[in-house]
């Protein structure tokens, strides 16, 4: 397999936490790298191929204007290496408006694809994450697209999770199919109406559903997908910190928490965001893979792990099929 094409200026942590998950993921899983940025402060690399890019675009620049600027930007050299046969996917820690502009500037859209989306895979207790898309590519979307959301979905599910036939829902605010904005009505009567890659369309499910087994793809316009997922992110992360706190508040609960420690760690680890390493944008002819902005050497060990499986899987293949049928 051709190199991870690994953004190593991307991120709160870089690149000093994305090298260090660079390297665990060659040298623990044998996956090869390809590292993107500036060489004289990547520090010690491990012997991995660097591939020199001048310029850095911040986490809080203007995506596309940055892109089409800032053309030797560690994300642009990046997205150009797997549009040239150099490298089979990209990953990236950094901007994430960026990464989307590089990855289909560079790399191209899918034909027939209307809209690139995110793909982000949301933990369910004891169970198969659910996928949920799109999580923040298109604030605004026309119906027809989250047709080709769930038709990419199903495909992300089936290849990712291994599920045979994954069950679609689209969110709204009740399980009834006249719930819902206008937009939300049309798109249940355009999902209604199609076929999606082999996949079940089962109807409405609400924001409490998206931790459950309710449905395998949930589909919605990017502006939502990304409250949704940000708010689940921020409740997880409360309820978890008041969970440790009220364990540490006196003796008998520390011997409690003492005796829960393994749970209580394959729990934290199961909803930890770390544990999926990123997001794919489906959608354009490449693997991508957008990480957390916090994304440490774990982190990033995972969302390498994440593209190869993509990578091996022809998981963009798929999608094109899926997408032309």
């Amino acid at each position: 397999m051709l190199p991870i094409a690994v953004d190593a200026m991307g991120g709160d942590h870089a690149p000093s936490e994305i090298v260090a998950g660079a390297l665990r993921a060659h040298d623990e899983d044998g996956i090869p790298v390809l590292l993107v940025g500036r060489p004289g402060e990547l520090g010690d690399t491990g012997g991995l191929e660097v591939l020199e890019a001048s310029e850095v675009i911040a986490m809080d620049a203007e995506p596309g204007s940055s892109v089409r600027r800032m053309k030797d930007s560690s994300l642009v050299r990046a997205a150009e290496a797997v549009r040239d046969g150099r490298a089979s996917a990209m990953v990236s820690a950094g901007n994430t408006g960026a990464t989307m502009a590089s990855a289909l500037l560079r790399m191209g859209r899918i034909s027939g694809v209307a809209r690139p989306a995110i793909a982000t895979l949301i933990p369910t207790p004891g169970g198969t994450p659910t996928v949920l898309l799109d999580s923040g590519a298109n604030a605004e979307c026309q119906p027809d697209w989250l047709v080709q959301f769930a038709q990419m979905g199903a495909v992300f599910a089936r290849h990712r999770l291994g599920i045979a036939e994954p069950r679609v829902a689209l969110l709204s605010i009740g399980e009834e199919p006249g719930k819902g904005s206008p937009f939300v009505k049309e798109a249940f009567a355009a999902l209604e109406a199609a076929e999606v890659g082999g996949a079940g369309f089962i109807g409405n499910v609400e924001g409490r559903d998206l931790m459950t087994d309710a449905a395998d793809v949930i589909v919605t316009d990017g502006f939502t997908g990304n409250v949704a997922l940000k708010t689940a992110e921020g409740a997880l992360k409360a309820l978890l910190t008041a969970l440790l706190t009220a364990m540490a508040g006196r003796p008998e609960a520390i011997e409690a928490a003492d005796v829960l420690a393994p749970e209580l760690d394959g729990l934290y680890r199961e909803f930890h965001p770390d544990t999926y390493g990123g997001a794919m944008l489906l959608g354009v002819k490449g693997v991508c893979i957008i990480s957390h902005g916090s994304t440490n050497a774990l982190a990033m060990r995972n969302a390498i792990g994440v593209a190869a499986e993509m990578v091996r899987g022809d998981v963009v293949g798929h999608l094109a099929e899926a997408v032309s049928t």
